[in-house]
């Protein structure tokens, strides 16, 4: 793709009267690419477990805790700042893309010279073998930002995804490879290295863009204000959702900091494959926000299908999740599938918890959204310090209580500024909350108790106890959840979307067209007046 013509203007993207359609495909296509990371992860995550020791997974989680963070410094608050502009030209484009290079130049330097100290924290030296190593994915994770941020303005989805997919695969190839001769720890640090330079290769083949020299120019000041606002929200929220590997590394050591981050890992990988979708949804809102009766039935007919997913993730692994951790990566990880139990219960709360800031972003408040993540990183850390004497499980309780806690304030905050309700997402969040509690108790006192019984301890009849748990609780929380809702209509909505979902028109040409008002009234894309 070539983002800029002649002049500099940006001319990519969507014909207005392709909206819906591109919105719904780049969701579909981003789920089943992310279908596939997802599949690529398990299978390395069963491998690579059985070959690395939960200490090793404990050591890289210490020094990621904190990379992370500096590494996103540029991959978020950019991208949003690209998407939700009315115009971008090329010389905005490259006054971001050197501010974002020179800041990450200097954290990766910057985060190499903590080793030692980071060391001295966690009583481990092997720490600061590890901070050397990591600190390059700082520069090579923060190099295609604006290249990935433009593709996505112009909702090539497919390419963006594709070049996750791929990129991944090198990245789990090299861990492989390197587990498989012994080398530790230091297999997840050259994983990591390569999963950044695979990625940053492929968008910048992917994105024929080659950025100017800086100049002063209108819109850059603003830009990095509001870009500046939405990472210093993610900051809050990455100290929120970090400062448990903080407390149990601390407290408990590598060995139960692999084997909770390895829970941890779990319960939010199921999550990232749907909020993957999350871009579409901001590339999609933002041009809504002249239209509330659009806006409304946009975000909550995809907010219904979201809270579906979410609670039968949630149910779905309170019933299987301890017994398939053990078949999956064997008893030495028994205490993770223990952890992750404690776990399922928040995976839809933090689903639904996290589209909150689809609104925040599409209509431009990121200062508001910074100013709630006080809010959040104050109760989650409160809950966090009281939960510390049950060790890891009793943190992972916290996360629970923390979503289920925050999810209506969330919605009123972020909806004040546009008359947005919290009233309709309680009404959806509620209907399915109860759907997956009923299935869940149904196959808990009725069917488990019966399997365990009829059937022996060996891996083939374990894995047949799980499959027959897993279906007999994704029938009983359908029935439920149509019982709920008196028809079909949840099904039924999912069912009309799969079509689109579908790559059957990956290969159409969008037409450079602007959108008006008028075009995005007449795309309705899903019909939800609760």
């Amino acid at each position: 793709m070539r983002p800029f013509d002649t002049s500099g203007v940006f001319t990519v993207g969507p014909h207005a009267d392709g909206l819906r359609r591109a919105a719904v495909q780049g969701a579909g296509i981003t789920l089943l690419n992310q279908i596939a990371i997802f599949t690529i992860q398990l299978v390395a995550t069963i491998v690579v477990a059985r070959m690395i020791a939960p200490a090793d997974y404990g050591v890289v989680t210490m020094v990621t805790t904190i990379s992370l963070l500096l590494a996103s410094c540029g991959q978020v608050g950019f991208p949003e700042a690209i998407m939700q502009r009315e115009e971008v030209n090329h010389q905005l484009a490259s006054n971001l893309f050197w501010i974002n290079i020179a800041v990450s130049v200097v954290l990766s330097l910057a985060f190499a010279a903590t080793g030692p100290l980071l060391a001295h924290f966690y009583q481990d030296q092997r720490v600061a073998y590890a901070t050397f190593g990591i600190s390059l994915t700082i520069f090579l994770t923060n190099l295609p930002v604006l290249h990935i941020a433009l593709l996505r303005r112009a909702m090539r989805f497919t390419a963006v995804t594709s070049n996750d997919v791929i990129a991944r695969a090198v990245s789990v190839t090299v861990a492989l490879a390197l587990a498989s001769r012994g080398y530790g720890y230091g297999a997840l640090i050259v994983s990591a290295v390569a999963l950044s330079f695979s990625t940053s290769c492929g968008a910048w083949v992917l994105c024929r863009w080659i950025p100017g020299p800086p100049r002063r120019v209108p819109g850059t000041r603003d830009s990095v204000l509001f870009a500046a606002h939405v990472f210093a929200r993610f900051g809050t929220s990455y100290i929120t959702r970090n400062t448990d590997n903080l407390l149990v590394g601390w407290r408990f050591g590598a060995a139960s900091m692999g084997l909770y981050k390895k829970a941890y890992d779990l319960f939010a990988l199921s999550s990232n494959q749907i909020l993957s979708a999350f871009p579409v949804g901001v590339s999609t809102l933002s041009r809504l926000t002249k239209s509330p009766v659009q806006y409304r039935r946009y975000f909550l007919g995809g907010l219904s299908i979201l809270a579906l997913i979410g609670m039968a993730a949630s149910g779905e692994l309170g019933l299987i999740g301890k017994d398939l951790v053990v078949l999956l990566l064997g008893p030495r990880w028994e205490a993770t599938g223990a952890i992750l139990v404690f776990f399922a219960p928040g995976i839809g709360a933090m689903l639904i918890y996290s589209v909150h800031g689809m609104i925040h972003l599409s209509i431009g408040t990121p200062d508001r959204w910074f100013r709630w993540g006080f809010i959040e990183l104050f109760l989650t850390v409160l809950l966090f310090l009281i939960a510390l004497p049950w060790g890891p499980t009793g943190i992972a309780c916290a996360w629970t209580i923390s979503y289920w806690t925050l999810i209506i304030p969330a919605f009123w905050y972020a909806g004040k500024p546009i008359g947005f309700s919290f009233r309709p997402v309680l009404a959806i969040t509620a209907k399915y909350f109860l759907a997956a509690i009923l299935a869940q108790f149904l196959c808990t006192r009725l069917l488990r108790d019966w399997l365990l019984r009829t059937l022996s301890s060996t891996p083939s009849a374990t894995i047949l106890r799980i499959i027959i748990e897993a279906i007999s609780f994704v029938v009983a929380y359908i029935a439920f959840a149509m019982a709920l809702h008196r028809s079909l209509e949840p099904v039924a909505q999912l069912a009309r979307l799969v079509p689109e979902f579908l790559p059957h028109s990956w290969s159409t040409k969008y037409e450079i067209s602007s959108v008006t008002h008028a075009d995005i009234v007449s795309q309705p894309m899903v019909s939800h007046e609760n």
